[in-house]
Formats: structure tokens, sequence, C-alpha cells
């Protein structure tokens, strides 16, 4: 294989987060997957239910894991469907797809709703979750703290990580993350088994007027689309993992998918469905929240929570900071190096951290994102890519299959 890039585009390339590194395991993938997939959502799920109700909301949850397995499956294999070529980037599947403008345009707006819109949810879920802490582990001995500075502690410890160069450099952290979003997820379920169903406990819908049904109907929806936004950075996080004639990427890749998938699985079915069998329609928008007590084990979730957030903040902000980067070094020339990542990152936290400052109700229009951006580039833009670049043959399975997939 022939590398026809010059000395300045190598070094470029070795010096961007999504390319510095190949020395992934498939473990990485694994639990970059995982803290990708499991975040801030997963609380959120026995909400969308209430929403949705049992058969609606067991029907969604059921096909949304089976078809964004399917669509993420078609994205490690289209990493490399070019011989010699990878393709890192979503926005460079996309080009490679429809066009190098277009393409381009298709992709990179969805994808940065995806990942900025998620970094100021997760600022300010980290935010309410350190608020959460502080407020359980004082039990009203303590003087009120606002929000707002619980959001800045969190953003704090957001301006020094964001340093860090690449997805390799973060493994440590997304390995913490993802082993905490299992722990706070079998809290919540297991809590809610402990206190059983509660008294009066009703399953019919939240709202009463039609209109209130539809909309809230499309907002549960548009939650479990949150709760499946990985693919946003599947391909950038293949992009670290090694490749070879023998071994290419999309195997350890592929395993990674399986193992995390199956952690998704075993903390998203039982938070949503025990959460709602509990409380029904009286269950809050964070199933902490209405899991009160015991108060240590709930102080103890959200610090998880916290610990969680904080790594996906990370593996969002990645793929963020390779366009910022690669935009300033190639289009705008300015020169790679630390003064550069240092002040352009500072910049990303500091935006998220004053939108989640100012719009603390952000959290709430993660219906709106969900559908607007998070349900096209995960449940139907890979459908139409793969239609696009592989043509199958008309009414075959997979035509059929992708056809629907990306016109339902």
């Amino acid at each position: 294989q022939i590398d026809w890039r010059t000395v300045e585009e190598r070094k470029i390339d070795d010096w961007l987060p999504v390319t510095a590194s190949r020395n992934g395991k498939w473990w990485y993938s694994a639990f970059h997957n995982v803290t990708a997939m499991v975040g801030a959502g997963l609380l959120t799920l026995p909400y969308a239910m209430s929403e949705l109700g049992w058969g609606p909301g067991v029907a969604v949850m059921t096909l949304s894991w089976i078809m964004t397995l399917y669509t993420l499956w078609q994205m490690v294999e289209m990493h490399e469907m070019v011989p010699g070529k990878r393709f890192d980037r979503y926005h460079e599947l996309g080009q490679y797809a429809f066009g190098e403008t277009l393409g381009l345009w298709i992709v990179v707006p969805q994808q940065l709703v995806v990942e900025i819109s998620l970094d100021i949810v997760y600022m300010i879920t980290g935010g309410k979750s350190l608020k959460k802490f502080h407020d359980l582990v004082c039990d009203g001995r303590c003087k009120d703290i606002k929000l707002s500075y619980f959001i800045m502690i969190f953003a704090s410890a957001q301006f020094v990580i964001s340093q860090l160069p690449n997805f390799d450099s973060i493994a440590t952290i997304s390995l913490a993350a993802a082993l905490m979003s299992i722990c706070y997820s079998t809290i919540a379920w297991g809590a809610s088994v402990d206190k059983g169903k509660a008294d009066g406990v009703d399953y019919s819908l939240r709202a009463s007027t039609t209109s209130g049904m539809v909309f809230d109907f499309l907002g549960g929806l548009g939650q479990m689309a949150f709760s499946f936004s990985g693919h946003n950075v599947v391909l950038e996080i293949q992009a670290s993992i090694p490749s070879t004639a023998d071994t290419p990427s999309k195997k350890p890749m592929w395993k990674g998918v399986i193992v995390a998938y199956t952690i998704v699985l075993l903390c998203y079915f039982p938070v949503a469905f025990v959460g709602y069998w509990a409380f029904g329609n009286s269950v809050d928008d964070n199933i902490l929240i209405t899991l009160n007590t015991p108060k240590w084990l709930i102080a103890a979730a959200n610090m998880m929570v916290v610990v969680h957030v904080i790594g996906s903040y990370q593996v969002y902000a990645m793929p963020v900071f390779d366009m910022m980067e690669m935009v300033l070094v190639r289009k705008m020339r300015f020169s790679p190096g630390w003064k550069l990542r240092l002040v352009s990152r500072s910049l990303f936290v500091a935006f998220t951290m004053f939108v989640g400052i100012t719009f603390p109700f952000f959290g709430g229009l993660i219906g709106f994102f969900g559908g607007l951006a998070f349900a096209p580039t995960t449940y139907f833009l890979p459908c139409i890519i793969w239609l696009t670049v592989y043509k199958p043959r008309v009414f075959s399975l997979s035509w059929c299959t992708n056809w629907v997939r990306s016109t339902e």
C-alpha cells in the first residue's frame, strides 16, 4: 500500500486526535462504545416508557436495540470498504457516498448537533448529579449552592482532561466511565425492585388530551433515539484500532461492539422496564430523583453518574476537537502544537459550560434533538450510505431491509 500523502500531511495526521494513534485493542472498542452509548439518556428511559405505554414502549426499545446494532454493523463494515483506504471520520464516509461537498453538508451539521448538544447535556447532568450528591450528603445541614457553581466544578475537570490528545489517551477514563454506567444502572433498577410496585401505580399515559399524547409520544421516541446515539463516534473509535491484511480493524471493532451492546441490553432494559413497573406514570425524568432512598446509595449512584459523564463528555468531544483542529491547521494554516490545542479546546469547554449554565433546562430538549439529528445519524443515514455505495440488487434482502430502514 503506497502512502501518497506529503510529509506535511502525514505530520498533521499524526497530530490530529482521530488519526494520531492506532494502537487500540478490541476492549477499547467495547468500553468506548459503552461510554458513548450508555449515558444521561439511560436514566430517562422509565420516563420515556411512561410517555409511550407498555406496548409501544417495549416495542420501540426492542426495535431500537436491533436496528441500531444493524446500522452499527454497517458502519464498522464500511470503515475499510475501499482497499487501502480507511474512512476515519463520519463525514469522510459521507463524502465518499454523496460527493465531497454534499457529503460534508449532509453529515457534519447533524454530527455536530449531536456531539455538541450531548456535551452540553452532560455538562448539565454532571452539575445536577454533583448538586444532588451534595444535597443528599448534607441533608439540609449545608448552605444551598446554586446549580451554576456545580456546573463550573464539573467544567473545571473537563478543562484539564480535554488536553489529553486522542482516544487512546482517554482509555482509562473511558473504562472507568463504562464501569460506573453499569454500577449506577444496576442501582437504578435494583433499588426499584427493592422498593417494589408503588401504591396505586398507574400505567395510563401521562397526557389526557390527544395533542398531549401525540407530543409525549414523539418526545418518548426522541428520548429513546437519544439513548442510542453512539454511531456518531463509531468510525472515529475504529480509527484508533490498527488494521492489517490478515486482521482488518473491523474484526476487533465488531468484537468490542458485541460486548458493548450486550452491556447496553443489560443496562437499558431492566432500568426502563423495572423503573416503569415500579412507579408507572409518576416516575420523574431521572429515575434517581424518584428513588430518593436509601440516601447513601442514591448519593453513590449520583457520583457514579458524574464519573461516567466525565468520560462520555470526552468521547463525544474528541471528534469535535478533531474537526476544530483540522480546520485550524489545514484551512487557517495554524501551526499544530499544544498552545493551539489548549486555546481551542478550552474555548469549546467554556462554550458548553456557558450554554449549560444559561439554559439548565437544555436536557428537556433531548426529545427535539433526538428527532432532529440523533435519529438520522443513527437509524437512517448508515442505510442510505449503504444503498448508495453497495447498490444491492433491487428487491434483494439487503435492498429491502435498507429501504425499509431508511424510509420508516
